[in-house]
């Protein structure tokens, strides 16, 4: 990421959103980077450091990737849990990894209806997540929700007045990047460790080799960053080359359906990897 914001890369699309509801944002390298310090900086102040534990439970917005990026740049682990997962599912997880600090939003969208995000996030916490000692919220949908005064804060007032410039934490390639739960349907919930220069090398080689992305490609990723193929093929493979990405949020039953094949005409995407359950239907 901090290679990415200064010279010629600094200026270039770096990522293409498109929410449900027809909503865009736009980020060049340079404009990622600033916002990924500034949030650097709003997790410091709320005592996150390194090799602590950060739970991201959001939609599909660029907030997620922002807040994993930052949470990379101070040396703590993020684990990412899929913003349609319920409450219980939730807890599990914050119990499993002792997440210090819990990233929701007052909802998102999904099929056309409000998932109600903070609730369930607050639902978890109440039936027992000691170990969190701060919640930051995302103002999404903008619909009320309750904040405890205490423990959570606004994402708007966390990032209020805090650096476009943050030092990254120096670490070693084995320091844990990362930590991704399956989804339990077989089981109870396995989290998986992947560690910081391994996973980055593997994403960028998939990318260049597998998805053979050239200079003016921009590239589509329909999965969830709560899934692994949602990581690596979005924010994490197609940025150290220098390529764009783009990504929606929505439920699409097929890749190339309605206003999905209109979100690639106008991105331009040329290339393309769907979440595997869109394959089958």
């Amino acid at each position: 990421m901090s290679g990415c914001a200064p010279g010629r890369a600094g200026s270039q699309d770096c990522n293409h959103f498109e929410g449900e509801g027809g909503d865009t944002r736009h980020l060049s390298y340079r404009e990622l980077h600033a916002e990924v310090c500034r949030f650097a900086g709003a997790l410091r102040d709320q005592g996150v450091e390194r090799g602590d534990r950060v739970i991201i439970y959001l939609p599909l917005i660029p907030e997620a990737v922002i807040a994993m990026h930052a949470c990379n740049r101070i040396g703590a682990i993020h684990s990412v849990v899929f913003g349609g997962f319920s409450a219980p599912a939730l807890k599990d997880r914050i119990v499993d990894t002792e997440a210090k600090v819990v990233i929701t939003a007052d909802g998102g969208w999904r099929g056309g209806n409000v998932v109600e995000l903070k609730a369930a996030a607050d639902k978890a916490l109440a039936s027992g997540c000691p170990s969190v000692e701060r919640v930051i919220v995302v103002k999404r949908t903008g619909k009320p929700v309750a904040m405890d005064p205490k423990r959570d804060v606004w994402w708007s007032d966390a990032i209020d007045g805090q650096s476009p410039t943050f030092e990254p934490e120096w670490v070693d390639a084995e320091h844990p990047l990362f930590l991704l739960y399956t989804s339990g349907s077989t089981g109870k919930p396995k989290g998986i460790q992947h560690s910081t220069g391994g996973y980055l090398l593997q994403a960028k080689v998939s990318s260049k080799w597998v998805f053979d992305l050239q200079d003016d490609d921009v590239f589509w990723c329909t999965a969830d960053v709560g899934w692994v193929t949602g990581i690596p093929t979005w924010l994490t493979g197609p940025w150290p080359m220098a390529r764009p990405s783009c990504c929606m949020k929505g439920r699409r039953r097929l890749p190339m359906q309605a206003g999905s094949g209109k979100s690639v005409r106008h991105t331009g995407s040329r290339s393309c990897t769907p979440r595997p359950t869109a394959i089958g239907r």
